[in-house]
């Protein structure tokens, strides 16, 4: 099944990616970069355990992609503080990570992506952008991720600066192991996955990201590239 990206009389106008460091965003941004004009990358800080060794790592992988894909503008970082909402949860604290081959559901970030969209929505809006892009995939569980929750959200914002956005969601039918397919062409290896990151700024291993990430490569036949600091107890 291809990605669903609007067709292409519909991709004449700028773009921002909502992006991480990881695979599915990465790969997201490298395909958008060629059928849109202009394509502008956004991660929005909100300060969680592991942001530090992601930015090294999607600066890195952006790095590569410019000199290769002249649609790529420069990273846009944005500030949304989660610290006052989220306590001492292990995703700020970087205790009690959840351990390779938990359930999705260990790793639900309350309201996730309505901070990451509060920000990046009204981005677009300051920058006259009317699309915005972001890379859930098919066995994405949580409420927050639904095609109900995107279309309202952007409804809402829209609402509130008098404008109107589309949210784009190409693969949203599709798996991890389908995205590694299709970007065996990419630097991978500076994309970043893991929760719990070593003070290197390695993969752990032991996450259950990294689990995802490592199992992902095995079941889409792709030669896994990531530099884990500890064996992947794959099954």
């Amino acid at each position: 099944m291809p990605a669903a990206w609007p067709p292409p009389e519909a991709c004449r106008h700028p773009l921002a990616v909502l992006v991480s460091g990881g695979v599915d965003s990465a790969v997201l941004l490298a395909d958008a970069a060629q059928r849109f004009p202009r394509v502008h990358p956004l991660y929005v800080r909100t300060g969680l355990f592991w942001e530090e060794a992601e930015l090294v790592h999607l600066r890195r992988y952006l790095q590569v992609l410019a000199g290769q894909l002249r649609t790529l503008q420069p990273l846009v970082v944005l500030q949304q503080p989660a610290g006052d909402l989220y306590g001492r949860h292990w995703s700020l604290s970087g205790q009690g990570v959840p351990a390779a081959g938990t359930p999705d559901a260990d790793v639900y970030l309350p309201g996730r992506n309505v901070l990451l969209l509060t920000k990046a929505l009204l981005w677009c809006h300051l920058q006259r952008i009317k699309l915005l892009a972001l890379a859930p995939l098919a066995a994405n569980p949580f409420p927050d991720a639904t095609p109900a929750f995107f279309a309202a959200f952007a409804a809402a914002v829209g609402q509130a600066v008098r404008d109107q956005f589309i949210i784009l969601r190409p693969y949203a039918h599709w798996h991890k192991t389908e995205v590694l397919r299709q970007a065996r062409h990419l630097p991978l290896h500076l994309t970043f996955s893991c929760i719990r990151p070593t003070a290197e700024g390695r993969h752990c291993g032991q996450c259950s990201k990294c689990y995802e990430r490592a199992l992902a490569f095995q079941q889409a036949g792709v030669p896994d590239p990531t530099d884990y600091a500890r064996a992947v107890p794959l099954p």
